[in-house]
């Protein structure tokens, strides 16, 4: 027999079979409360799954302490939003509107019951993952910003907030909302801040900091051993996250900015199997990540590795940029690539002030209205150029070849052509960048007549060129000339995605030889899993 329960906060049916509810009482804990008793802090660990037996429980938000919309929960419904999976800072409290009482289960545990219960696992993750999503549709959150317009930091937080599906509300400098704020934190007249909860200021205003906040690096806690240490939250790392989750493995994945890598910053992918419509790159990790919690994988961001080195114990090491480190059997590396700055004058002056390499939402907001101009002629710059048309007064694609015929996809290629938002610049160079504090225009010469022109813009998107993420390997796997992981027999193995050095492996766009496409790297890092276990229970 099913209980049938409507969440208000998302409007899913939710139904939770007799059995998983005798199931959770086998392993939790009855709670009686008075009305406003506390069920879960706001600043604190989600350490417990609720599910209510009587009474209401209602959501708080997180800056007035009064209940959160009409996020108000009866029997049969249970409270909490995705972060429950890994474990990390509540961006909703709870408590009791009226006396009630609520049956609470141990994280762990719970995780645990979840994965030998698959259909009440999909039940709970599928109503954990639209609470968050309506968070995000409506600016519900813990986290403020003030200022991003105005501040690169803050521009930065807003721009790995928006990736890692982290919900904010945003406030511009000068307006009401953020003066009465400024004056509540007691910092005086509103300036570029990031605020948690009601009061107080995260600083210094940084992803690392805020991720610190939300407990998003909890994955890598100092005395640990996993199995696996994936290195990269691209497609081919969070793929990896998965398969090894359902292999057994214990595993984590880090990440130096975002989960969705270079991937994560594509507006929108046509051509993955499955999404007739297209998804953003960011949308297609997420749900991966969701899915490897599910599993049991672990993700910490931001964390970038640094070095690495093989005890004597035959564990390897990693060291992360923060000094702390890593212990693992085995590592995949799944660093992926970045785009090459361009060796243009003040360039890292204006990063973050005009220059950006990401376009996403956050990006496109600021510059609705004005010229914008794409460098680059891959599929991400194709895809940068169609998503910024939609806002932007004019887009100019910026292309040093004669042609993109072999670079670009042909439905891409045939939709920018095609636009009367978007002009292509054939044979087309930056020279140099115009403005002060932020930049105002750039200069651009014809290869071929060497003429230069001038086009004023605001905003622009470098995406060119593929450097591999391979310093940190410290020499022990062998690279090809461009600094691409070898494989396979290239690298003297018998396996397409072992490296030069057993336990090493390399999936994705950083494994010299790769096809560049997300699918690609997806079907790599599914796959590469079957050897790892085989090295891991061979040791």
């Amino acid at each position: 027999m099913e209980t049938l329960a409507v969440d208000p906060a998302t409007m899913v049916r939710t139904p939770l079979a007799d059995s998983h509810v005798a199931a959770m009482r086998d392993i939790g804990e009855v709670m009686t409360l008075a009305t406003g008793d506390i069920v879960q802090a706001i600043d604190a660990p989600i350490d417990s799954f609720h599910y209510v037996l009587s009474g209401e429980i209602e959501a708080i938000d997180p800056r007035t302490g009064a209940r959160y919309g009409e996020a108000a929960l009866g029997p049969t419904q249970f409270f909490g939003e995705i972060s429950f999976l890994s474990g990390g800072i509540a961006m909703l409290g709870a408590r009791a509107a009226k006396p009630s009482e609520v049956l609470c289960v141990p994280r762990q545990k719970m995780l645990d019951l979840m994965s030998r219960i698959p259909e009440m696992s999909d039940i709970i993750i599928t109503v954990l993952a639209a609470r968050r999503r309506r968070m995000l549709e409506v600016g519900g959150s813990t986290l403020t910003l003030i200022g991003a317009d105005d501040s690169r930091e803050i521009k930065a937080v807003a721009a790995f907030a928006t990736r890692n599906r982290i919900p904010t509300r945003n406030l511009t400098l000068g307006e009401a909302d953020a003066e009465a704020l400024a004056g509540q934190c007691q910092i005086g007249k509103a300036e570029p801040a990031v605020i948690f909860g009601k009061s107080e200021v995260i600083y210094p205003p940084t992803p690392a900091a805020v991720a610190q906040r939300l407990g998003l690096d909890i994955g890598a806690e100092r005395d640990l051993t996993f199995d696996v240490l994936i290195v990269g939250g691209g497609p081919a790392g969070v793929a990896a996250g998965v398969y090894a989750g359902t292999e057994g493995l214990k595993a984590l994945v880090v990440e130096d900015l975002t989960i969705g890598g270079q991937a994560g910053t594509s507006s929108r992918i046509e051509n993955y199997m499955g999404f007739p419509t297209g998804i953003s790159g960011a949308d297609l990790c997420w749900r991966g990540e969701v899915q490897a919690m599910k599993f049991g994988t672990r993700f910490a961001v931001p964390r970038r590795a640094a070095a690495i080195q093989r005890q004597d114990d035959g564990l390897f090491c990693v060291t992360l940029d923060d000094g702390h480190e890593v212990c693992t059997k085995a590592v995949v590396v799944a660093t992926g690539v970045q785009y090459r700055r361009m060796a243009v004058d003040r360039l890292e002056e204006f990063e973050g002030a005009g220059i950006y390499y990401a376009a996403t939402d956050v990006e496109a907001r600021y510059c609705g209205g004005s010229e914008v101009v794409v460098i680059g002629g891959g599929n991400s710059a194709g895809q940068a150029a169609m998503f910024l048309s939609r806002t932007a007064k004019h887009v100019h694609v910026l292309v040093r070849g004669p042609s993109l015929a072999t670079s670009m996809s042909d439905y891409l290629l045939s939709w920018l052509e095609a636009s009367p938002d978007i002009t292509i610049h054939y044979n087309a160079s930056m020279t140099a960048l115009q403005g002060e504090t932020a930049l105002t225009g750039i200069t651009v010469q014809d290869s071929q007549s060497g003429a230069t022109s001038q086009i004023p813009t605001r905003a622009l998107f470098v995406m060119v060129g593929a450097a591999p993420n391979t310093a940190w390997l410290s020499d022990l796997v062998k690279l090809d000339d461009k600094g691409f992981v070898l494989t396979g027999a290239a690298a003297g193995s018998d396996h397409a995605y072992a490296t030069s050095y057993p336990g090493i492996f390399a999936v994705g766009d950083v494994r010299s030889g790769s096809v560049k496409r997300v699918a690609s790297a997806v079907g790599e890092g599914s796959v590469v899993m079957s050897r790892v276990w085989d090295f891991v229970h061979s040791e």
